[in-house]
């Protein structure tokens, strides 16, 4: 059961990083491309589409720390580490 654990909080970790990078990296992609568009469109608002697309960048980007924070927690402040690895 022990090992099954340890597998268990490996596995969620991996996950937790992969979903928020993917769904960091998704996020991104589609807000410069909208920024993109929106220049094109109008190239007199390139200044504040600019400002409001790296805001929303850098808040995306917190959700893909925010899951490495909870992968860090997992892995290194588990409390049951270590009952899981025989010491």
């Amino acid at each position: 059961m022990d090992k099954m654990h340890l597998a268990l909080v490996c596995f969620s970790a991996a996950m937790s990083i992969g979903v928020t990078g993917f769904a960091a990296c998704f996020g991104m992609g589609r807000g410069v491309e909208s920024a993109c568009n929106g220049i094109a469109r109008n190239p007199e608002a390139k200044g504040p589409i600019t400002t409001a697309m790296i805001l929303g960048l850098a808040l995306i980007e917190s959700i893909a720390i925010y899951g490495l924070v909870i992968a860090f927690i997992l892995l290194f402040a588990n409390p049951y580490k270590a009952a899981l690895i025989g010491g």
